[in-house]
């Protein structure tokens, strides 16, 4: 056995560590330090990534079609982690009409206002229809626009008919003067009025763009990318329109806020537009965590800043307008029956912030050939753009604009009094994107049997090669980072003894500046040429190590936990209780806020703390480092399904208490839903596009052919037996089919969310002790 240092400072007890340590000073505070040194290693991550960026760009210059062809692979990425993966099917438009068969349509000597819907894409899930106002002017068209106003600012507005204190008033109607027919299209507002479901009975003051972020996030779809779909499909209406006419008209995408967000997206992507205008959004966005959660890309910011985006845009002419930004202190407050919205706010950055990203997008051009503009604006409320912006836009699109001011033509009279029901549309432009998803849900299943399930076919060939390709996506998808790559460095200090056992607290170095930690229990009077098998005993959302130690009845995290740790110890094992991330509230989401852009997680730090902690346990004299067993319960249940299937160290898991048909769990609003993650606090919960690749069966099934074990409890509220049940069976399949049918198990207790610790018990003495 290797001994350590003697273990004394202030206050604690003489013990000799049974494993080599400098000892760990008893003021140090483990799980603040932890949250803290992660954060400041993703500050770092994200500060660097703008540097990193370059790395994956080889631009070409020479043309349009040679810069096209070079930047082919980073447009197909965009595309993929905005959600945009649905094809758009063949333009068509329609005019909307009252229930009396009255159009929606409003006009002045200019122009004519027309409330339409066109089809965005179609397919076995229905049709997907965007909704908005196209404004045609009357005289001779000269160019076509899309124009996107801000997330809080209806259609109605830009087109001058209501809301003259409005920002952007008449804006678009001002363009329909100037002979340019345009689209407005209708974005999610930032209103909690539909956010939830009749079905359910549940609801939540998540704003619109919030709720179907959560819904989509897992399914590969985002909120981002609907409505990208929206304003691409109307860009390809225009297209088949100057077919049809045989009128070859410019055409433009300007937008504001939210709508500016869009508007750089698309000049990014579509190479067939002529001329963008971007207001009230252009910045770095390396502190995209602090904004609404729906603004979270996966993976953005490893090659896309908004600099990056706005040369993607060439050779096409990029207006980046520094003018009103749209503020936001966070979502709706709660209230009664709704709650549960991420923080995040929506502020006007400073201008030498917004310079210096436009600064950057000039460097990534040749001399001579930049096609970015920049305005500096008053920041006024009362307007979406400059109005010199505005003008040099039209002007790209070969329109000579003259602006007279606000056109208030159409205010004196007021809407129609048949006019269309701005809720309403507000309700179906929700509900659109909700519906598809929530058949995306079973659509995810085929996918997988597709793409995962018929390679492990037994006669397919070299099933632990199959297996490997699977864990590399798998990790993949939630984020790997190198492995450990630093010493140790142990450190420890005495915890607590009784008759049978040593804890002593350990920490870990992983990364610089991250480090493992946890409570290691040792089994006293061990005989050293024996080691003992081992377990981690991994603790749920907002536990400490110690919460799965305590037998006192008194603590609340006896409930749960049944001391099942100390149980262990009591029966001959090594045990380790490490401090997983989840703990802290928003401290610990933040940290999953920060990550996703980086393309990582909170199991991208997950794993690697728990490479380094098999690492070294198996590195003890004292310990068996062919049996080192997991156990998890609620967090650490799902901890039990993503770390043991990339971390092949661990010889067996145990899923307790969250074991799930997990895309339901995390996307579904219908009657199948069960305390799903839409209407919960937990906004860190979705992994993007996991739906696609690997629900909780896939991840069991990296697992084996080592023993699986899911613990059940009948009245846990987390799922219901049926689709726990409906998960398991997968799993029975795939170990019956490589004749390992022995080595899994469900076990069903008439309990809730806890511990039951007797299969399970048994389960780890069989595997990991070889009892009969």
């Amino acid at each position: 056995m290797v001994t350590g240092v003697l273990g004394k400072s202030l206050g604690q007890t003489v013990k000799e560590f049974p494993f080599q340590a400098r000892l760990l000073d008893e003021k140090y505070d483990l799980p603040n330090t932890m949250m803290k040194g992660v954060g400041a290693f993703l500050d770092q991550a994200l500060q660097e990534s703008k540097a990193t960026r370059n790395d994956f760009w080889q631009r070409d210059f020479t043309s349009p079609a040679a810069f096209n062809q070079s930047i082919a692979s980073q447009r197909q990425e965009l595309q993929e982690i905005l959600g945009l993966v649905d094809e758009r099917s063949a333009p068509f438009m329609s005019y909307q009409e009252s229930g009396s068969l009255e159009p929606y349509t409003y006009e002045n000597e200019k122009y004519t206002i027309s409330a339409v819907k066109w089809r965005v894409f179609d397919g076995v899930f229905g049709d997907f229809y965007a909704e908005g106002l196209l404004i045609s002017p009357k005289a001779e068209i000269k160019a076509s626009v899309v124009y996107v106003p801000d997330a809080g600012t209806a259609p109605e507005v830009v087109a001058g008919m209501t809301g003259r204190d409005e920002p952007g008033f008449s804006r678009a109607a001002q363009m329909a003067r100037n002979g340019v027919e345009v689209l407005v299209p209708v974005l999610l507002n930032r209103k909690d009025t539909f956010s939830g479901s009749n079905i359910q009975g549940k609801f939540t003051n998540q704003t619109h763009r919030e709720y179907i972020y959560r819904q989509g996030f897992i399914l590969g779809r985002h909120v981002i990318g609907y409505e990208l779909q929206k304003v691409l499909a109307a860009v390809d209406w225009f297209k088949a329109k100057n077919e049809q006419t045989g009128k070859p008209l410019k055409i433009g995408v300007a937008g504001h806020g939210e709508g500016g967000m869009l508007s750089l997206y698309v000049a990014a992507l579509d190479p067939g537009i002529s001329a963008s205008l971007v207001s009230g959004y252009f910045d770095q966005r390396e502190d995209i965590w602090n904004e609404p959660i729906y603004r979270n890309v996966f993976g953005l910011l490893k090659k896309f800043g908004d600099a990056e985006l706005a040369v993607m845009s060439w050779p096409q002419k990029l207006n980046i307008d520094y003018s009103f930004y749209p503020e936001a202190s966070g979502p709706p407050a709660p209230s009664a029956g709704r709650n549960g919205a991420a923080p995040g706010v929506l502020q006007t950055p400073e201008l030498s912030s917004v310079k210096a990203e436009w600064q950057r997008a000039e460097a990534m051009l040749p001399k001579g050939k930049s096609n970015l503009r920049f305005y500096e604006g008053s920041n006024s409320a009362n307007s979406m753009q400059t109005d010199k912006a505005l003008v040099t836009f039209l002007e790209d699109l070969g329109v000579d604009a003259e602006l007279k001011g606000m056109d208030t033509s159409l205010l004196n009279t007021g809407l129609p009094s048949h006019w269309l029901n701005a809720e309403d549309r507000q309700e179906r432009a929700v509900r659109a994107m909700e519906n598809h998803m929530q058949q995306l849900i079973p659509a995810s299943e085929t996918i997988r049997d597709n793409t995962f399930w018929q390679t492990l076919d037994t006669n397919s060939g070299d099933l632990k090669a199959i297996k490997s390709a699977h864990r590399a996506r798998l990790w993949e998808e939630l984020g790997k980072l190198p492995d450990p790559n630093v010493p140790n460095n142990t450190e420890a200090r005495f915890y607590s003894e009784t008759e049978g056992w040593t804890a002593y607290e350990v920490k870990l170095d992983v990364w610089e500046g991250v480090f493992a930690w946890g409570i290691l229990l040792v089994p006293k009077g061990i005989d050293p040429s024996v080691p003992l098998p081992a377990v981690v005993t991994q603790h749920g959302l907002e536990g400490l190590p110690k919460d799965v130690l305590t037998k006192d009845k008194s603590e609340r995290a006896y409930k749960a936990y049944k001391g099942f740790a100390s149980d262990l110890a009591d029966r001959g094992y090594v045990v380790f209780a490490p401090h997983n991330l989840y703990w802290g509230q928003d401290n610990f989401r933040v940290l999953q806020r920060k990550a996703n852009p980086l393309g990582l997680s909170l199991y991208s730090i997950i794993t690697g703390q728990h490479q380094r902690i098999v690492d070294w346990l198996g590195q003890q004299d004292f310990v068996d480092a062919e049996k080192i067993g997991f156990y998890g319960l609620s967090y650490g249940g799902k901890t039990a399904m993503r770390v043991p299937a990339l971390v092949e160290g661990y010889a067996l898991s145990i899923c307790s208490g969250d074991f799930n048909e997990w895309v339901r769990k995390v996307a579904s609003t219908d009657y199948e839903a069960f305390n799903s993650y839409p209407f919960t606090g937990e906004y860190e919960i979705p992994e993007w596009n996991l739906a696609n690749t690997f629900n909780y069966a896939e991840m069991a099934a990296l697992i084996a052919p080592r023993p699986f074990m899911v613990e059940r409890g009948h009245k846990d509220a987390v799922g219901t037996d049926k689709w726990v049940a409906y998960e398991y069976a997968k799993v029975r399949r795939h170990y019956a089919n490589i004749q390992q049918e022995g080595s899994t198990t469900i076990a069903y207790f008439n309990d809730g969310h806890t511990i039951n610790g007797k299969e399970s018990f048994a389960f780890l003495d069989r595997f990991l002790k070889n009892a009969k």
